[in-house]
């Protein structure tokens, strides 16, 4: 078995991508990231990430794992047999690291050879739930219809996104919210000119969109406004000859029952764990 690191995301996917792309499901946060810094696209990147490959002894590819900057490793599916060799490669490069995340035994393993060599300590801090969409269900709202995002929204989507994501945008991100608005990819529920709810989708790649973010502000919520839109944005991207996926929190069980009502249907379960001194 050989681990190979580059700092370069165009080297990592042309490594590894004939191995992810048999189940871009699966893999989607992987692709989706390496691919936008390969092209260039992605909104910012302060510092240098980097990317292992676990070959065989053929050379194959077997397992990947990233770090972009600043950001936790992210081990995806990786198996929990190669997460020891994965952290041993990471070691090499890092001198810290705030958090691993991927699949639990994977993440359990990667953390132990962690927090071992490190003398810290690992905490779960979060359970994700990978969904994809079988046969979809079109739920309805008390009232309302989808809308395409227009300029106008701009400002309204960076403040509500920041809501659940400010610590991965770094705030208030409005530089997010044009760039859905050149992709054509965020939505609103209006009811009476006003929005209610917002549900986003990334571009497609491998024919998988992934569905996210979802949020619909407390006043507005138990409505059925963020389900309605999430099976009318689902609808679209099947409607394009495309595979729709989503991540859930484990701990929200109404999400969960929402989504499974659409048709989501459990793929993986993946952990997040964080490195204290």
């Amino acid at each position: 078995m050989e681990l190979r690191v580059t700092t370069d995301p165009a080297e990592f996917q042309a490594t590894t991508f004939a191995f992810l792309q048999t189940d871009p499901v699966l893999h989607t946060i992987i692709m989706s990231n390496v691919a936008e810094r390969a092209a260039g696209t992605y909104r910012r990147e302060d510092g240098v990430g980097h990317y292992v490959s676990v070959h065989d002894d053929s050379g194959a590819v077997i397992g990947a794992a990233m770090r972009t900057a600043g950001r936790p490793v992210y081990l995806g599916a990786l198996p929990e047999s190669l997460a020891g060799p994965v952290a041993d490669s990471y070691l090499g490069v890092l001198t810290d690291l705030s958090a691993v995340a991927g699949d639990r035994p994977a993440a359990s393993a990667f953390a132990k050879r962690w927090t071992d060599a490190r003398g810290v300590t690992a905490t779960e801090t979060k359970a994700t739930r990978l969904h994809k969409l079988g046969e979809l269900t079109t739920l309805e709202a008390t009232g309302g219809s989808p809308r395409l995002m227009t300029a106008d929204d701009v400002q309204l989507a960076a403040e509500w996104v920041a809501v659940d994501f400010r610590e991965e945008l770094g705030g208030v991100d409005v530089e997010w919210a044009e760039r859905h608005l050149k992709d054509g990819t965020l939505w609103f529920w209006e009811v009476d000119g006003r929005p209610v709810s917002m549900v986003g989708h990334h571009l497609p790649l491998f024919s998988v969109c992934r569905v996210g973010p979802v949020y619909t502000p407390a006043e507005f919520r138990r409505n059925g406004y963020a389900g309605a839109l999430t099976s009318h944005v689902s609808a679209r991207i099947l409607a394009d000859g495309n595979q729709s996926c989503l991540y859930t929190d484990l701990a929200n069980p109404t999400s969960n029952k929402i989504y499974h009502q659409i048709g989501y249907r459990p793929v993986a379960d993946f952990v997040d764990l964080v490195f204290t001194a």
